[in-house]
């Protein structure tokens, strides 16, 4: 069933209607009526175990009996369990290693305390007049006000200007554009490894590789967003290693607890070392019920087993998508990198809108939950958990999908 416009206690800048879910089981998720969805988009590649996981409502609930909440004036086993962890994890073959982790809330406040820590140490090493950031064209990093101001996207900003100063933008993936903008005047650079919300653009290694070098020059800190690439998305514990990034500094959400809120920013010694009592905080970060349930998450996605399970699902997926590039002329080449997958659609530029919002809600009506990434970009990110089969069955109903979209705009559309 869905909710429409008259009907929603949610502000304008939601969608007129949206469908109201009741339960879920897999990678299915059931609305009100009954009717059921293959879901490839997983809640925004939040749901990286699927729905209805019976071990992580246990935890939940045995963890809520004992304590909810006790705030960051203390603290509490599962967040001292599960910040062990992560700070013993590296996101590169070349050792780096984390001294520290600062839990939040949501994926854009995790990039918030990356982006404060790295200021506070360009500041305290070098002097406040250190304090640029660099940001890359297509990029995403979230809709608060700082993150916000190191996305390049206009879509996102223009409304909310002017937002925080000294953020210059470089081309993604342009070793020569970033080595002619980047110096020591800088406190930070923030990337991704796929762009998420910016068409699914993967970093290259090249790039990589002169981002390592540049920032490790200038003492600047490299800050990895993999708030949709951490986390075994890409088939790899951390996207970062996928290309041969070494960020300083880490950040993490979307997956992190289950579907609880939860981040995670990683941070190095040097880092840490110049921190003051006081200097950062977050009231509900880290709590003790997403701290317990992230631990299971974390145990599972960590196991080299099932990221080696991922990696040949994506694979399939991958053969998959070619199969639906070979078959529509329209479709015209697959994104992204492990199970975070997009099909590019071409379009006339003012149709663009329409048609790609028409193959969402004809993917709907089919029994399929999909994304969109950047303007004409169908964005893939299911359940880690998917088998073969399923996604089998979830290309099935994208090519249904998209033989309909074929009529509809037939004349339009190559």
């Amino acid at each position: 069933m869905s909710a429409t416009t008259g009907d929603l206690p949610f502000p304008k800048n939601y969608a007129s209607e949206l469908l109201t879910f009741e339960r879920g089981a897999g990678i299915y998720v059931e609305d009100t009526d009954g009717t059921q969805y293959l879901d490839l988009g997983a809640g925004i590649a939040v749901n990286a175990l699927g729905y209805g996981r019976l071990d992580l409502a246990e935890i939940a609930h045995d963890q809520m009996q004992k304590l909810i909440h006790v705030s960051n004036l203390y603290t509490t086993r599962p967040a001292l369990d599960l910040g062990r962890a992560l700070i013993a994890s590296t996101p590169s073959t070349q050792g780096k290693r984390f001294a520290a982790v600062h839990f939040g809330n949501s994926g854009a406040e995790a990039n918030e305390s990356a982006l404060k820590y790295a200021r506070l140490y360009a500041a305290a090493t070098r002097g406040p007049e250190h304090h640029r950031f660099l940001t890359f064209s297509n990029g995403f990093h979230g809709r608060t006000m700082g993150s916000l101001s190191v996305t390049a996207n206009a879509k996102y900003r223009t409304k909310f200007e002017p937002l925080v100063p000294g953020v210059e933008v470089a081309a993604f993936n342009d070793p020569e554009a970033l080595e002619s903008v980047l110096d020591e005047s800088f406190a930070g650079v923030i990337v991704e490894v796929v762009q998420g919300e910016g068409g699914l653009r993967v970093m290259t290694r090249e790039f990589a590789r002169a981002l390592n070098e540049l920032t490790a020059k200038y003492d600047v800190m490299l800050i990895g967003d993999e708030i949709q690439t951490g986390l075994a998305r890409t088939g790899f514990l951390y996207g970062a290693e996928a290309v041969g990034l070494e960020p300083d500094i880490v950040s993490l959400s979307k997956p992190l607890a289950g579907g609880l809120p939860l981040s995670a920013t990683l941070i190095p010694a040097k880092v840490n070392d110049i921190l003051h009592v006081g200097d950062h905080g977050s009231t509900f970060g880290g709590g003790p019920v997403t701290t317990a349930v992230a631990r299971r998450v974390w145990d599972i996605v960590s196991d080299l087993e099932f990221l080696a399970q991922v990696r040949l699902t994506a694979e399939h997926l991958e053969q998959g998508l070619a199969r639906l590039v070979e078959r529509f002329d329209f479709i015209t080449g697959t994104r992204g990198l492990g199970m975070l997958r997009g099909l590019e659609v071409a379009t006339p530029e003012d149709q663009t809108a329409e048609i790609m919002s028409r193959i969402l809600a004809v993917a709907r009506e089919n029994g399929l939950l999909i994304l969109k990434s950047g303007g004409n970009i169908i964005r893939i990110a299911p359940p880690l958990v998917i088998t073969a089969d399923e996604i089998d069955r979830g290309l099935g109903l994208l090519e249904v999908t998209l033989s309909h979209i074929a009529q509809e705009f037939k004349g339009v559309l190559a």
